[in-house]
C-alpha cells in the first residue's frame, strides 16, 4: 500500500518529532489486536500498524536529543510497517553500537513495560527472586533481563525445551518446564517462594502463580497473551499478605514525556552495562507482515519477531 510520507506533525505532539528511515520494526501482540479491532487504540481505516522501529533520523525538532543521521529506536504507536516514520521526540532514543536495528526495534515497547512493571509498579529491590511466565516471548525475555539489571535473581517459565533455550540465552538465572509439578519446582528453587512474578499470559496458570509467592510477594499483571482473562479470589491475598499489580505500561506514560526519558535513561544504563541484549527471533520482509502477525497469533514466536525494512 502506498501512503504519504509522514511528518513530524504526525506524532502525539504536534511540531515536536522525529522522521526515521526505518531499517527494522518491532512486532508485537497490540499489533495483532488492532488488526482485529480489539485494541483500545483503534484509529480509522485504513491504518498503518506498527508501533517500534529503528533507523536513521531523518529530521528532529529542536527539543529532541537526537539529530539528522543518528542511529535511534524510536516508538511511533502506530505507522512503523513502512519504510519512514515519525515519532515523539521524547519516544526517540540513540541506539547503542552494541546493538543492531533488529534489536533496536525490539528495545522500547518490551524493555519500557518490563522497566516500567518491575521497578515502577512491582517494587523490586536488588537481591530479590523473581518469576517471569511467557519468559521466551518478548515481553518475557525483556522482564529476564530487566529484572537482571536491577540486581534480582529470575525464574523462568516456559512450554517446551526450544523455549527453555531462549530464556538460558537470555540470561535466566533457572528455568522450569510447564507441567503438573511447576508450582513446588518453582518454590523449592525460591526457598518457599518469589517475591514477584511478571505475568505477559494471564490464563488458568494465574492462580498457581499466586500460590509461588512468599510472604509480602506481589504478581504483576501486564497483559493476556494467553487468551483469557483470570479472576482472583482476594481472600488468597488476605490470608498471605500478598498483592496483584496491574501495569498498564501505555496508557500510564503517554502523557508524561519527562517520565519516557528517566525510563529511556535507564534502560540506556542496562544496555551499556550488559544486561540488555535484545533476544530477536523470526524475522521477516516488510512485504510479508501478515505472515510476521500469524506468528504471534499461533504462539510459535520466540524473542522478538522483527521486519527487516532496509536488510543491513
Amino acid at each position: 500500500m502506498e501512503v504519504p510520507e509522514p511528518e513530524p506533525s504526525h506524532t502525539l505532539t504536534p511540531g515536536s518529532g522525529v522522521v526515521v528511515d526505518v531499517h527494522a520494526a518491532g512486532v508485537s501482540f497490540p499489533e495483532l489486536l488492532q488488526t482485529r479491532g480489539q485494541y483500545q487504540l483503534k484509529p480509522e481505516l485504513p491504518f498503518v500498524p506498527g508501533s517500534e522501529v529503528a533507523g536513521i533520523v531523518r529530521s528532529a525538532s529542536d527539543d529532541a536529543d537526537v539529530r539528522e543521521g543518528e542511529r535511534v529506536s524510536a516508538f511511533c504507536a502506530l505507522g512503523g510497517f513502512a519504510e519512514t516514520a515519525v515519532a515523539p521526540s521524547f519516544f526517540t532514543f540513540p541506539l547503542d553500537e552494541a546493538l543492531d536495528f533488529a534489536q533496536g526495534a525490539g528495545l522500547i515497547l518490551n524493555y519500557h513495560t518490563a522497566y516500567f512493571a518491575l521497578a515502577m509498579r512491582g517494587r523490586l529491590r536488588s537481591g530479590e527472586t523473581v518469576l517471569v511466565h511467557g519468559a521466551a516471548g518478548g515481553v518475557g525475555t525483556a522482564g529476564l533481563q530487566v529484572a537482571k539489571g536491577l540486581g534480582a535473581r529470575t525464574i523462568a517459565l516456559v512450554s517446551t525445551e526450544a523455549k527453555r533455550r531462549v530464556a538460558e540465552q537470555a540470561g535466566a538465572d533457572e528455568t522450569v518446564l510447564v507441567g503438573d509439578s511447576w508450582k513446588d519446582e518453582v518454590r523449592s528453587l525460591s526457598d518457599g517462594g518469589v517475591d514477584v512474578v511478571l505475568d505477559p499470559v494471564g490464563g488458568d496458570r494465574f492462580t498457581d502463580s499466586l500460590r509461588t509467592l512468599r510472604e509480602g510477594g506481589r504478581l504483576i499483571v501486564v497483559g493476556f497473551t494467553g487468551g483469557s482473562i483470570p479472576e482472583v479470589k482476594v481472600n488468597r491475598l488476605l490470608l498471605n499478605n500478598t498483592e496483584v499489580v496491574g501495569a498498564g505500561w501505555g496508557a500510564y506514560v503517554m502523557g508524561k514525556p519527562q517520565l519516557n526519558r528517566e525510563v529511556g535513561a535507564a534502560i540506556a544504563r542496562m544496555v551499556g552495562e550488559g544486561f540488555i541484549r535484545p533476544v530477536v527471533g523470526e524475522r521477516f520482509p516488510l512485504e510479508q507482515a501478515s505472515e510476521a502477525l500469524r506468528a504471534l497469533e499461533e504462539r510459535r514466536a520466540t524473542g522478538k519477531v522483527v521486519l527487516d525494512v532496509r536488510p543491513d
